[in-house]
C-alpha cells in the first residue's frame, strides 16, 4: 500500500455494506488483523471512527467488498499521514456540542445509532459513536 493513490474521503458516500452480499469471501485473519491495526490507530485518528465502527460489524465473515472499503480507508490514510492532532488555546473556548442519530439505518439488523463530539472552541475533548 506504499505507492498507493491517496484518497480524499476514507468511505463512498452512498457505499452501504452488507453482511449477506453476494460477493467472494476474503481470508478473516488479515482483515481482523489489518481492523485491528485501524482500532488502534484511532487513538490518534478520530476522523475514522466512524468508518471502523463500520468495517468492524463485519470481522467474522469479510467479502472482497468489505475488504476493498478497509483498503480505502489506508489510502486515506496514506494522504493524510502528515496530519495529527494540535491543541492550541483559544481565546473563545465556549463548550459546543453536537449530536446525531439514525434511526433503524442498518440493512442488516435495524439498529438505532448516535453519537456526540464535545469540543470547548475546536478542539475536541470527548466524543461517542454507538450502535
Amino acid at each position: 500500500m506504499s505507492q498507493c493513490k491517496p484518497v480524499a474521503s476514507f468511505m463512498a458516500s452512498n457505499e452501504k455494506l452488507q453482511k449477506n452480499d453476494s460477493v467472494a469471501k476474503v481470508d478473516s485473519n488479515i482483515f481482523q488483523s489489518l481492523v485491528g491495526s485501524l482500532i488502534y490507530l484511532t487513538i490518534l485518528k478520530h476522523d475514522l471512527l466512524f468508518s471502523i465502527s463500520i468495517i468492524s460489524r463485519f470481522i467474522e465473515d469479510p467479502s472482497r467488498l468489505h475488504f476493498a472499503t478497509t483498503k480505502r480507508i489506508l489510502q486515506y490514510l496514506w494522504g493524510k499521514k502528515d496530519h495529527g492532532i494540535l491543541y492550541k488555546k483559544q481565546k473563545d473556548n465556549r463548550l459546543i456540542g453536537f449530536s446525531n442519530s439514525d434511526r433503524a439505518g442498518s440493512y442488516d439488523d435495524r439498529n438505532n445509532k448516535y453519537g456526540y463530539v464535545f469540543c470547548p472552541g475546536t478542539n475536541i475533548i470527548s466524543w461517542c459513536s454507538k450502535k
